[in-house]
């Protein structure tokens, strides 16, 4: 018996983590599944999910605390048991009849976005796969996660890792995709003078990616000065913003253009926070660019006059496409370094406690993995 597949014998149990309508969160035994013709059964040993306190008391982090917390992301809504997780790689341990790139034992990292695919979809065939109508997206309602031992998976979209890249690393290739497809679509470029609210996970890999990118200078914006210390350890050349509760998005933005020597040509809103979304806008030059990667409430205010009398483009974001063999590449060529953003570990039986972890301030948590070694 191989050693990758020697882990059906040893922990035959599929343990997985799900969330339901009454916001509770369970550690249950999944059935396990049998890979397809065209899939592949992945033993997952690291899966990584968002850690990130609330803001305020209606905005929670991205993805699976998000779920857990308010039961759905916009239109995705939580009706039923829901399996969390969307941040995974691990080890192929079963292959399907048609599989012919991976074989037993191939490290992988999982892109859970997975499109039809049909030359009649035209989101697919323009290359824009991650507006496919009829996308599955796992721990999207009603597609269970991948927070569990053992997951099937398309052979298409397993990105094979080098051995250079860990586990853990290839978890956070997920992350790393988000942050590279907002800096693609917002146009940064070198020199670019950027601005990124918020220095939670979207924001950290933000601004390791802006950083390799070559924006300069660079400010970052936190509630919280240990995020924003951490920011600095990652990227020292950052310019660190502490927001200010009781300042108002005017006064915070003046803080900004301080420390940032100028105004903004881009701002990179990591939150979906009201108040960091007009502080953004205020802290933009004229024609300057507003990308809002941050999942917030489903209806905003805006400085609308403001950043019409200034020309100020407020753009968003949905998901990625392509991005993971670029996030590959510059992982592997040590441009991006994604260790050091994992802050908590915790046994895959160690669910709740991890969960915990991750909505607690008190923690101080950016990135939770589980490990299932």
């Amino acid at each position: 018996m191989s050693s990758a597949t020697e882990i059906l014998t040893r922990r035959p149990k599929n343990i997985a983590i799900e969330t339901n309508p009454k916001h509770e969160l369970n550690v249950i035994d999944a059935e396990l599944p049998e890979p397809g013709a065209n899939d592949c059964l992945v033993h997952q040993r690291h899966i990584r999910y968002l850690a990130e306190a609330s803001l305020t008391p209606e905005h929670h982090a991205e993805g699976d605390v998000h779920f857990w917390k308010t039961g759905g992301i916009g239109d995705s809504i939580i009706k039923s048991d829901l399996g969390l997780g969307h941040e995974s790689s691990g080890v192929v341990i079963k292959t399907g009849s048609n599989v012919k790139r991976l074989k037993i034992g191939d490290r992988v990292a999982l892109e859970c976005g997975i499109p039809c695919s049909k030359p009649t979809c035209e989101a697919c065939r323009t290359g824009r796969y991650n507006g496919c109508p009829d996308i599955i997206f796992y721990s999207s309602p009603p597609i269970h996660g991948t927070l569990r031992r053992y997951h099937v998976h398309p052979e298409a979209w397993l990105h094979l890792l080098p051995d250079s890249i860990s586990y853990e690393e290839g978890a956070l290739l997920e992350p790393l995709s988000v942050a590279l497809a907002g800096i693609e679509r917002s146009g940064l470029r070198l020199g670019d003078p950027l601005v990124i609210c918020g220095a939670g996970p979207i924001g950290m890999v933000s601004l390791l990616a802006a950083h390799a990118a070559g924006a300069a200078p660079i400010v970052i914006t936190d509630l919280d000065e240990n995020r924003l210390a951490m920011a600095k350890r990652l990227v020292p050349r950052v310019r660190t913003v502490q927001i200010q509760r009781d300042a108002d998005a005017r006064a915070n933005a003046e803080m900004i253009k301080a420390a940032l020597g100028q105004e903004a040509k881009l701002v990179i809103e990591c939150t979906g926070v009201e108040s960091s979304i007009h502080t953004g806008v205020y802290a933009s030059c004229f024609g300057g660019s507003v990308f809002v990667i941050g999942v917030g409430k489903d209806f905003q205010n805006l400085p609308f006059m403001h950043a019409s009398f200034r020309e100020i483009d407020i753009r968003f974001q949905f998901r990625y496409k392509e991005t993971y063999p670029n996030a590959i590449m510059l992982v592997s060529e040590g441009l991006i370094d994604l260790k050091p953003l994992v802050t908590h570990r915790f046994t895959l039986e160690q669910g709740r406690e991890a969960f915990e972890a991750a909505s607690n301030p008190a923690a101080k948590a950016v990135k939770v993995q589980l490990l299932d070694e």
